[in-house]
């Protein structure tokens, strides 16, 4: 085979989504890397990144643009990968929605074999396309670590009888990956409890952080319950999950009234003891809940 139909062989690969025949197309100790690989991959680690691919776009193909080779053997190629995301990606569920993504490969041939694959392209069109946020912070600065939250409420504006805590410190980040899709679950079961009101889960790193708001007590205890609950329970006291954590249950002493601006006078006013209209005789807005 010339450099060229090794690349092609290389991209037929892919598009019969077969990560075991992808990896077949590199010599011993080739090596893929691309933006969202975290480094160069090998072996049995590149089957394993293409069936993750495979697994949450089902359909996925390549469409070369155009392709050509170098006389030591470099084979340039722009793409276009499409495809559907119909099952789970990035530890969220699936958004059904299309995507197409241009981008280039830089192929090193090494006889009939792939040395190595550079890829390139923009790492935030993908979750964009999605419907996803591309969050850019810095990891820390000085004593102060960043991350993301997340937000759910029953749309309640009661005041909360209790709060729970729930801090977990992963491992790894396949460990905030598996905490994701356990807090998903858990999410829609608290979801449908009378008690709830509303939560916040917060990532910073590999440190996990859920603030739940409830009418009562009661709620967090019957959540110990929920299947979901339960299993992740039974992981994090067994050999699986996380290397810390803690719960707990806050009961409040005092929340203070939710204070709402007159959009007439510009006043602040206590919403419930007023009930919900200003002094100067104007509506308020509705009371956003407490969580």
């Amino acid at each position: 085979m010339n450099t060229l139909e090794v690349a092609q062989e290389y991209f037929d690969a892919w598009n019969r989504r077969d990560g075991a025949s992808i990896a077949a197309t590199f010599a011993a100790g080739g090596t893929y890397e691309d933006p969202a690989s975290q480094g160069p991959l090998q072996g049995d680690a590149i089957a394993a990144y293409a069936a993750g691919l495979f697994a949450a776009f089902p359909d996925l193909s390549f469409e070369i643009a155009s392709a050509s080779a170098s006389a030591d053997g470099l084979v340039a190629a722009q793409w276009i990968m499409r495809g559907t995301n119909s099952a789970p990606f990035m530890g969220l569920p699936p958004t059904g929605k299309k995507i197409e993504l241009k981008g280039a490969d830089f192929i090193q041939v090494d006889g009939d074999k792939v040395r190595s694959v550079r890829g390139y392209f923009d790492g935030g069109e993908l979750p964009r396309q999605l419907g996803l946020q591309v969050v850019v912070q810095p990891h820390a600065i000085g004593p102060y670590r960043f991350g993301t939250a997340g937000h759910g409420s029953s749309g309640k504006t009661t005041k909360p009888g209790a709060i729970s805590i729930t801090n977990l410190l992963a491992r790894s980040p396949g460990e905030v990956a598996k905490v994701r899709e356990y807090s998903q679950k858990i999410s829609s079961a608290m979801a449908a409890m009378p008690e709830y009101i509303g939560h916040m889960g917060i990532v910073i790193g590999n440190t996990m952080v859920t603030l739940t708001a409830w009418e009562n007590a009661e709620g967090p205890r019957k959540l110990l319950t929920e299947s979901a609950h339960a299993a992740a329970m039974r992981e994090f006291f067994g050999p699986d999950l996380a290397a810390a954590g803690y719960t707990s249950v806050w009961v409040p002493e005092r929340i203070n009234p939710m204070w709402l601006r007159c959009g007439a006078c510009g006043k602040m006013t206590d919403s419930e003891k007023y009930a919900g209209t200003c002094s100067c005789g104007v509506a308020l807005l509705a009371a956003p809940p407490y969580l």
